[in-house]
């Protein structure tokens, strides 16, 4: 007998319908199959999707389970904030709920409401290593001298290694595009497959861009997991205050028309284990998919 499972796209990072980063949550709490999840993924998309399920732990609200069209993540940004209106919206966590956290693979995930705005707590964030500038200029198919002089390529991590290259401008990071032999090459000498974030320091905060091709994913609109680690990174290198209370916008996705933008808020001093990342939600579908 066919099976209904309702979800719900939304736009994430924007208060603009069809901009931000779209997203599908299903929201029925059933136990699915992995593979099933993953094909479900695959046969939406999007950058990713989202399944909220029974949490197998009493301190979560809910389990979150989230799929690139080719493979599941421990932990993603758009899709913690993405589910966590979901959720609210759909009465599985009461609105009078400011704060609460959902079971990802990378462990809970703390989210926490202020007003129309929701706010993830990145995960620990970790430093993996440095990288060559030429071959990171390369893999960007831009100049070595684009690149911001004395800001070593940096690989950071909450969960998703995510290689950061800042550039001299805006304009240096819509010329960026991704020459995969290079990038490939990179990767090898890196040792694992990274998320390549290209980014200039805005008066805002930064002008980013992130390609992620062994995910699945082209260029992905907004990238909330990239983004707590972009601020630890941009503070390790005096591009932005540490002090308790620094914010800033990381706007991305603009170059492919899909204008995102993700707040920074860092709390506590040196900032690293107190960076939370938020944005606004904007639903534009709800529906179902009929299954055999």
């Amino acid at each position: 007998m066919p099976q209904s499972l309702r979800y719900a796209v939304v736009d994430v990072f924007t208060e603009i319908a069809l901009e931000g980063n779209p997203l599908a949550v299903f929201y029925e709490g059933r136990e699915l199959e992995v593979p099933l999840m993953q094909r479900i993924a695959l046969e939406l998309n999007l950058s990713e999707t989202a399944f909220l399920l029974p949490s197998t732990r009493p301190d979560c609200a809910a389990g979150l389970r989230i799929f690139t069209p080719v493979r599941e993540m421990p932990f993603a940004g758009h899709p913690t904030i993405g589910s966590a209106f979901v959720a609210r919206d759909r009465g599985l966590i009461s609105k009078s709920v400011a704060s609460f956290s959902f079971e990802e693979r990378v462990g809970p995930v703390a989210v926490r409401a202020d007003g129309s705005l929701l706010w993830l707590s990145t995960p620990s964030i970790a430093r993996v290593g440095e990288c060559d500038r030429s071959a990171c200029a390369r893999a960007l198919d831009v100049r070595e001298w684009d690149l911001l002089p004395d800001i070593p390529p940096q690989v950071y991590s909450a969960g998703n290694p995510i290689l950061f290259v800042a550039v001299t401008d805006p304009e240096t990071v819509d010329r960026a595009s991704v020459d995969p032999t290079a990038l490939h090459e990179l990767e090898e000498a890196i040792g694992e497959s990274v998320g390549l974030f290209v980014f200039a320091p805005t008066r805002a905060g930064a002008y980013s861009r992130m390609f992620a091709p062994e995910l699945g994913i082209v260029e992905d609109p907004a990238t909330g997991s990239a983004t707590g680690p972009l601020a630890a990174y941009m503070m390790a290198h005096g591009l932005c205050s540490t002090a308790d209370g620094t914010a800033f916008t990381s706007e991305q996705g603009t170059k492919m028309g899909r204008r995102s933008l993700l707040q920074v808020l860092v709390r506590g001093k040196g900032g690293i284990d107190g960076i939370e990342v938020g944005g606004h939600v904007t639903p534009i579908v709800d529906a179902a998919m009929t299954l055999p």
